[in-house]
């Protein structure tokens, strides 16, 4: 069943991508939307409206006090807050041994840290209306990480799967819905030099890491696969149902990828099943 009244929402990371598209669709609509960006003047003129319902917040998700300003003052301007989307992210590339401990901590501080700033600040509230729905943006990479030199970011995408998977039996009784998004290869600027970091200091041995890198920045960008207006649509039209799922893969090249790793999961399973039964007591 659809519930079609007016709500309010919160995203995160709103200044383009997936982010910038929900609140123009969602404006669209009439509901009403709290829009965060690191740079207020940017989300203010991608945007570019002076709609009543739009309210754009300048937020460090890293720290936990500007988040929470921005929650307070979403219901202080709207009274409530309906739905979350955290949608603020950005991917890295590097082998491992590439990546240096603050690169790859950094990664997780936005990914990650970010998110869960924002879930710790809405759940109060969420919990007092005993209703809610908290889309966390993850990623096919947060179901196979079979790609070269995207470990961390791939690790970020599995930790945001979960937390989301505890969240989703944590809020229920309370009433809130929680669903983990886990987009393909979608015609953003993801791949772009303003959202995906390199390397700092590369590593010439890794010459696949650079094979896959290169693929990624110059062939696989602007040719996507995915349309990110509908992907965003149909997010949309899951926040309205009442029993919507935990896992929304979008793409066919993320149902894909998520079947090859179930039948891998599985015949690896069958494979060793005497052996990983052999340890019991």
């Amino acid at each position: 069943m659809e519930n079609q009244a007016k709500k309010v929402w919160f995203i995160t990371g709103a200044s383009k991508g997936f982010g910038l598209l929900f609140v123009k669709q969602l404006l669209e609509k009439d509901d009403a939307v709290a829009a965060t960006s690191r740079n207020l003047q940017q989300l203010k003129d991608a945007v570019d409206t002076t709609n009543e319902n739009f309210l754009p917040l300048e937020v460090d998700l890293i720290n936990e006090q500007s988040v929470a300003d921005a929650v307070n003052k979403t219901i202080t301007t709207f009274g409530k807050i309906d739905i979350v989307v955290n949608n603020a992210g950005y991917g890295i590339t590097g082998s491992l041994e590439e990546l240096s401990d603050e690169e790859a901590r950094t990664n997780f501080d936005v990914n990650v840290f970010g998110s869960l700033n924002v879930i710790r600040q809405v759940l109060p509230h969420l919990r007092k209306q005993r209703s809610g729905h908290i889309f966390n943006i993850s990623s096919i990479a947060g179901i196979t990480g079979a790609f070269p030199g995207f470990g961390i970011y791939c690790a970020t995408k599995f930790a945001v799967l979960g937390f989301t998977e505890s969240l989703q039996v944590e809020g229920k009784p309370f009433g809130i819905n929680v669903t983990a998004v886990l987009p393909g290869y979608f015609r953003t600027n993801f791949l772009e030099s303003d959202s995906l970091a390199v390397a700092k200091s590369p590593i010439t041995a890794y010459e696949e890491v650079r094979k896959v890198q290169e693929v990624h920045q110059n062939q696989i960008n602007g040719n996507q696969q995915g349309n990110p207006e509908k992907g965003v649509a149909e997010i949309i039209k899951v926040a309205n149902i009442d029993n919507p799922p935990l896992y929304l893969l979008l793409g066919s090249d993320s149902v894909q990828l998520a079947e090859n790793k179930i039948t891998t999961l599985h015949n690896e399973i069958e494979a060793w099943k005497s052996v990983s039964q052999s340890t019991d007591f």
